[in-house]
């Protein structure tokens, strides 16, 4: 259904012409761009027209590959006219042979727009024709002004250079002289509709009912089902067109008036499309175009206006050199078969119509921020100097600066900078790619715990089931052994039990201590004496050197100082023992505000990357029979844990990769929690 439009007439700013279809747009800002006006607000990752602020020039509405942005459609409108008044009749713009090519004759176009009722079929050319005799008598004064038959011209001068309101041509559009022609030609009761390619004449004047594009009409054509071959054609009515026709071009304004090439190149510069429009105007302000009129147009001629019908998959200017051969094959035509006399009498006539019109200054520029305020927000991008201001134009504006203030004024967002998006999504994979490195870390934890409290509720069972027969074994064969005589063959028998019964007590024991929960005793430590004391512990054998690195700024930390001796000398011994001949042992020291860390790093052969997950085991352990009990690691693991730490290791056993060797990298936090 199309929108309803209210009974009373709608001002020229009350109207809403272009929406969005949020569904439909990806936000790729080329609406923004393309807005000359800079109507189109993003916010919430959504674009949407501001209509104090569109002049309906319908540029978004091309360019948007999307059709996300669409149009007030008149359609219902035009329906309720022809059903309800007797006098319903259709101005055509002079644009339409460049948009019903399939026709042959102008007469099936004509036959077919009756088709839906309306009562009469007139020509715009024949208004243009009026407005071109008057304007080529403005050319003569010697003020220079501003002249534009369109309507989103007018608009945005009025908006946007509110200043040169007093030089815009006081020669109303050739659409609004038609329309004062047909209601004295007519009568003025009769019922107006303009179709042609414009959107902005949906609100240009209230001496037209309704407005068609040509969009529209091809809508109607296909909801009708109309079959061509059976319209039959027809002339349009009168007054009829003269070289009014060629006005849909971009110097269409000064071929109707016959202006010669002289005048053309000294008097009167033309200007069209989104950039070059807004640049006639800068000059014209600044008084650099001295002595010159301006003919503007919003679009580049209006065989390209947003009403015309678009070609799929080309551009907005598609076939334009076509459409334009189309429109003076067409004026060619016409001219050769014009009745001059008639057309004469009917040009003398009505031009004593008043054709004036006034203009009414709507100043919607924005006020320019304070430069510190644009500054906070180009910090925010990331653009600290002018070097970081790319002006790449991916925003939709011409200059980072411009995309600030627009920040500033609630049109824009930041994200809308794609360098700033880009950095800002490398700052995010990154921080999630160390979020997902720590996740892993936590996860393996995890597991860690699960299975270290699973073997330690065994590790416990069994402590305590071999606790008293050890006790019993070990205190009978010691009572053996004292027994026997020193010459006893059996006294070496004995000592090898009491020797192995010894080695078990030491594994229960071990068990029983990775088993329990072990208070801490903490006290505040040196760690750096920590460090040297548990160095002075071990045996390092000849061709090892132990290398001590401390990056310490404070020294202090609450620990329970022999269980740590323990986790450190044990880290050492292994370190020792992975380097059976000669290498290096680094044990670096450092510490931030939360926490300290303490890397043993060995020059070893490093550990099978199959090991890596078994390490933290009870029982496993890579040394020979009778030479580990795989409790070492596993202790320490429970010791570190026990101070709210952690324990990580890498190791590496390719030398093509580096170094071979294993960091043992311990975290204690400063205090505990």
């Amino acid at each position: 259904m199309n929108p309803v439009q209210s009974s009373t007439p709608a001002k020229e700013t009350d109207k809403k012409l272009v929406f969005t279809i949020k569904e439909r747009c990806r936000v790729c800002y080329t609406c923004v761009r393309e807005c000359p006006a800079k109507a189109i607000r993003i916010a919430g990752g959504q674009a949407e027209v501001i209509t104090a602020r569109c002049i309906a020039c319908g540029n978004c509405i091309k360019v948007c590959s999307q059709n996300a942005k669409v149009f007030y459609k008149e359609i219902d409108q035009v329906k309720h006219l022809i059903a309800t008044y007797p006098k319903v009749i259709a101005m055509v713009a002079p644009s339409f042979p460049a948009e019903f090519t399939e026709f042959d004759d102008h007469k099936t176009l004509v036959g077919v727009i009756k088709s839906f009722g309306f009562s009469h079929v007139t020509e715009v050319s024949f208004g243009a024709d009026l407005v071109a005799k008057h304007s080529k008598e403005q050319l003569k004064l010697d003020m220079p002004a501003i002249s534009s038959d369109c309507p989103a011209i007018v608009a945005y001068v009025e908006r946007y250079f509110p200043e040169l309101t007093d030089k815009l041509a006081t020669v109303v559009s050739p659409m609004v002289a038609m329309a004062r022609v047909v209601r004295k030609y007519y009568g003025e009761d009769s019922k107006l509709v303009f179709i042609g390619p414009c959107l902005a004449k949906k609100a240009e004047s209230t001496e037209i009912d309704a407005a068609l594009t040509f969009r529209e009409l091809r809508e109607m054509m296909e909801n009708k089902r109309l079959n061509i071959s059976k319209i039959t054609p027809l002339e349009f009515d009168p007054p009829l067109g003269g070289r009014g026709a060629i006005f849909p071009l971009s110097h269409g304004l000064l071929q109707t008036m016959e202006v010669t090439e002289d005048i053309l190149s000294e008097n009167v510069l033309v200007a069209g499309g989104r950039a070059n429009f807004q640049d006639a105007l800068r000059e014209f302000e600044q008084g650099n175009l001295e002595g010159h009129h301006l003919h503007l147009l919003c679009c580049e001629g209006c065989i390209l206006g947003p009403g015309m019908s678009p070609y799929p998959n080309t551009s907005p200017t598609a076939l334009r050199f076509a459409k334009k051969a189309k429109i003076i094959g067409y004026a060619n035509r016409k001219m050769a078969v014009l009745d001059k006399e008639l057309w004469q009498k009917h040009l003398d006539e009505y031009s004593k119509l008043d054709l004036s019109r006034s203009f009414t200054s709507r100043d919607m520029r924005s006020v320019r921020p304070p430069n510190e305020q644009i500054k906070d927000v180009l910090f925010q991008m990331g653009k600290f100097g002018q070097q970081d201001h790319l002006n790449c134009g991916a925003c939709g504006y011409d200059s980072c600066e411009e995309h600030a203030i627009a920040i500033i004024n609630g049109l824009a967002e930041t994200e809308m900078c794609l360098p700033y998006s880009i950095e800002k999504l490398h700052k995010y994979i990154r921080e999630l790619n160390l979020s997902k490195e720590k996740l892993a870390n936590v996860q393996e934890a995890l597991r860690h715990s699960e299975k270290l409290a699973g073997m330690g509720q065994l590790s416990a069972g069994i402590a305590h089931e071999l606790n008293n027969p050890l006790g019993v074994i070990t205190m009978y064969s010691n009572i053996l052994k004292e027994e026997l005589s020193t010459d006893s063959p059996m006294l070496q028998d004995i000592d090898l039990i009491v020797e192995q019964a010894d080695r078990c007590r030491k594994i229960v024991g071990g068990l029983l201590n990775f088993a329990r929960k072990n208070q801490l005793n903490l006290s505040e430590s040196d760690v750096l004496k920590l460090a040297k004391h548990s160095i002075d512990s071990v045996i390092i054998p000849e061709g090892i050197q132990v290398k001590l690195h401390s990056n310490v700024t404070d020294p202090l930390v609450n620990l329970d100082y022999d269980q740590m001796t323990q986790v450190l000398t044990n880290l050492l011994k292994n370190a020792v023992e992975a380097m059976p001949e000669n290498g290096d042992i680094m044990f670096d020291i450092s510490d931030s505000t939360d926490q300290f860390t303490l890397n043993i790093t060995d020059s070893g052969t490093g550990i099978q990357p199959e090991n890596m997950d078994k390490l933290f085991t009870p029982f496993f352990t890579t040394k020979g029979i009778g030479k580990g009990t795989g409790l070492g690691l596993p202790i320490i693991y429970g010791i570190v844990k026990m101070h709210k730490g952690d324990v990580t290791v890498k190791s590496n056993i390719d030398p093509e990769a580096g170094p071979t060797g294993t960091t043992f990298t311990i975290t204690i936090p400063r205090r505990r929690g």
